[in-house]
């Protein structure tokens, strides 16, 4: 049996967005940009799908962008939103258990003479209010901090600090990574208060290559590129009409399907951790099971390398940290101060819609006989 169980990692394309990406590749595939009937088509296509990502997230169509993921919408976030409040203020909060997209750039910012305050995350793997509070200034002029935690699933409580911040530093602007989020934690971004948010559509079983980033109407973020007037004039470049169009799809599927998938991924991951712990006892869940897509475990005393290669092998394909880290050390695991046992014998375990308790009994058993055969080595 194969299982992929890293869908925190990425996604199976859907059968919508395959249909949708191959119709703009083939049937409608002209430059949204022209004038004449097949540039229209093709915009059409794109506006359609803009209005399907708003529509997930609770946003109008006018104030979503569309990116190359994640990546690209959270270098945008931070660079645009720090040069924005630059003369009145050069102090950003964020953590130092953000992406790597976040607290790579905050670094570069750094580097660059702004003052970044990183927190560390509680031991359920949250950024607090008190934390949030305590690190506010006069001078912030950013806050980025994630919604859900791409490693351990905690979700913190963003919807209190953009509260918090917009009172306290009316001008600071507040931005949050939901790529983990965006279908699989409910959210709206007028309730969540955020001024720029950013999602990736290869996590929502879209195609890789295409994200989006929402900029609350009123707010004038500066172009992160140079070029057309493309996006209104804020993402210069020709569309990747076929990745939008199914990155819309899968929005629009995913939205209507939202409850059943996020039902069925939450009884995944119990089902899996009682099993766990009915099989192998000393697992050590990390985190408290925020989010329900992701669970992240521990078995103190076997690395992370080794159960992963078993797991390999056995056709199960799992991670210990951030893909994107291509397996060094997870830093979030490190920043929660949990012991070197636990981070070095840490696996992720993300499940999609897709994703079957045949397949978590097959996981389970892989890995409690293969924690026996270790047993019996040492």
């Amino acid at each position: 049996m194969t299982v992929y169980f890293d869908n925190a990692a990425t996604t199976a394309v859907c059968p919508e967005a395959v249909s949708a990406a191959v119709n703009a590749m083939t049937e409608n595939f002209g430059n949204p940009s022209s004038t004449y009937f097949a540039g229209r088509n093709a915009a059409s296509i794109v506006n359609d799908a803009r209005e399907s990502v708003a529509r997930a997230m609770g946003a109008k169509a006018s104030e979503i962008v569309f990116t190359s993921g994640g990546t690209e919408g959270d270098n945008w976030a931070l660079r645009q939103g720090a040069h924005i409040g630059r003369h009145w203020g050069r102090h950003i909060i964020t953590s130092a258990a953000e992406h790597d997209a976040v607290r790579q750039t905050a670094r570069r910012l750094q580097e660059e003479g702004w003052e970044v305050t990183y927190l560390s995350p509680d031991k359920s793997g949250r950024i607090t209010l008190d934390q949030v509070e305590n690190a506010l200034r006069d001078d912030t002029v950013l806050v980025s901090l994630m919604l859900v935690n791409n490693e351990t699933g905690a979700i913190s409580p963003i919807k209190e600090i953009a509260s918090l911040v917009h009172e306290r530093v009316p001008r600071a602007i507040m931005h949050t990574d939901a790529v983990q989020a965006f279908l699989k934690t409910p959210f709206k971004v007028k309730d969540l208060g955020v001024d720029l948010l950013t999602v990736s559509g290869h996590k929502i079983h879209a195609p890789k290559g295409v994200g989006a980033l929402y900029i609350k109407s009123g707010l004038r973020l500066p172009s992160l590129l140079t070029g057309g007037g493309q996006e209104g004039g804020l993402r210069p470049g020709t569309e990747p009409v076929p990745a939008i169009a199914a990155f819309g799809a899968a929005a629009k599927d995913g939205f209507g399907h939202m409850d059943e998938n996020v039902r069925h991924m939450r009884e995944l991951r119990t089902m899996t951790l009682d099993m766990l712990r009915e099989r192998v006892p000393e697992v050590v869940e990390i985190g408290e099971g925020d989010a329900p897509q992701i669970l992240s475990v521990a078995f103190p005393g076997y690395g992370s390398e080794v159960l992963m290669n078993v797991l390999d092998a056995a056709g199960v394909c799992v991670s210990k940290s951030s893909a994107c880290r291509k397996g060094a050390r997870s830093h979030v695991l490190e920043a929660m101060g949990l012991p070197s046992p636990v981070i070095d014998s840490a696996i992720r375990v993300s499940f999609s819609r897709y994703n079957t308790p045949e397949e978590v009994e097959y996981f389970v058993e892989t890995v409690a006989s293969a924690l026996t055969r270790l047993r019996k080595r040492k």
